[in-house]
């Protein structure tokens, strides 16, 4: 059997000089009374060093939980992976001890929390929080860890750190906590960055800035980031691949030029026809009608079935490989259609061409995406 069966993904060089992260067929599955949870179920892609890729998807989608198994940080004890691999920096994490984990979370690879001020702990001030993992993690001694509390809360453009060391969170603007948290993940100068909707809670201003500073932070110190958002438009102003998640699994990959000027998947297309356009007059904003299923009860075909204008009758009884497209791949029937099974509900759309090219039927229901009318806001 070929990796592209087993892990759902065209297979990643293992060789690649450059890559840091390689998530194979990761499936990350939690034990309930009422039935088994499948939240990441066969999850696969790479990250390089330097390079920042997005994970987007609705809520429920599988990100967050695709993150902590990264970091095998699932809630305990029902989360279990139960299959996969995710290879860091040339180890194998899931073969890895406890003990050795603990030496790569928060030194080699650091995660920015959503929420900044449940991050934080309200009793303690932000220089022993932002010098905790420079004391867990390096063998710096107490003079040189105030001047590197001092340098990352600098870098992160706090203004006068050094007299806002004795400060508790509830002291700081919610974008001033945001970076706190970020001083946090980069003071070990990390590998990667995992980034978990960073900018939720932030207002658009301190959003652009919060985007900037990272930006710049990469660049400069070659960190590598995975950003989870729903946000279309952080990932377009940040990431060079995107992955798009949906029930669990990653649908549709690829550069995130491709993915924007030209969406394969429909689920992918209808995530672009929902990001309002400025100066677009609507009556109605586009919406995805229906609601993720129940992963309690996943169907056996695409389980964006029941919400897809696309379907055939074998979607509902065969989830598709994975069809190549540039340097990523997409899952779905629509794409690359089965030669005698099924009749798809609408025309099928070709590889690569933009919704606006899709049928009548089709375009009414998923419109053009953002960057074939203009910029994305």
């Amino acid at each position: 059997m070929s990796e592209t069966e087993t892990t759902g993904a065209p297979s990643v060089a293992t060789g690649a000089t450059d890559e840091l992260l390689r998530v194979v067929d990761l499936k990350t599955w939690i034990y309930l009374r009422q039935g088994i949870v499948k939240a990441v179920d066969g999850v696969s892609f790479s990250i390089r060093r330097g390079e920042s890729v997005g994970l987007v998807g609705e809520s429920g989608s599988g990100k967050t939980m695709t993150c902590l198994s990264v970091m095998r940080l699932m809630p305990v004890p029902s989360a279990h992976i139960v299959g996969g691999e995710v290879w860091f920096g040339g180890k194998d994490l899931l073969a890895q001890p406890e003990s050795e984990m603990r030496t790569v979370r928060g030194r080699q690879m650091a995660m920015i929390m959503q929420d900044p001020l449940a991050a934080l702990n309200p009793i303690l001030n932000i220089g022993e929080q932002v010098g905790e993992p420079l004391r867990y993690h390096t063998k710096l001694g107490p003079k040189e860890r105030l001047k590197q509390v001092i340098a990352t809360l600098g870098a992160l453009r706090i203004p006068h750190p050094e007299e806002r060391l004795g400060e508790y969170p509830h002291q700081f603007s919610g974008g001033m906590r945001q970076r706190i948290v970020a001083a946090m993940g980069i003071s070990t100068s990390p590998s990667l960055i995992i980034a978990d909707e960073p900018t939720t809670a932030l207002d658009v201003t301190i959003q652009g800035q919060f985007l900037a500073l990272m930006r710049e932070l990469r660049e400069k110190e070659r960190l590598s980031v995975l950003w989870v958002t729903h946000d279309l438009g952080v990932v377009a102003q940040v990431c060079d691949r995107v992955n798009v998640m949906y029930a669990g699994r990653i649908v549709e990959s690829g550069d995130v030029r491709r993915i924007f000027a030209s969406p394969a998947h429909p689920y992918t297309r209808s995530l672009m026809a929902s990001v309002p356009v400025l100066g677009n007059k609507q009556k109605r904003l586009y919406q995805i009608e229906g609601q993720p299923p129940n992963l309690l009860n996943l169907p056996p075909g695409c389980p964006f079935y029941d919400r897809c204008p696309l379907r055939m009758d074998i979607c509902r009884d065969e989830y598709p490989a994975a069809t190549p497209i540039g340097d990523g791949f997409v899952h779905c029937w629509a794409v690359s259609p089965p030669s005698t099974s099924g009749t798809a509900a609408d025309t099928t759309i070709p590889i690569g061409a933009p919704a606006a090219a899709a049928p009548a039927a089709v375009a009414a229901t998923i419109p053009a995406s953002p960057a074939a009318q203009g910029p994305v806001g």
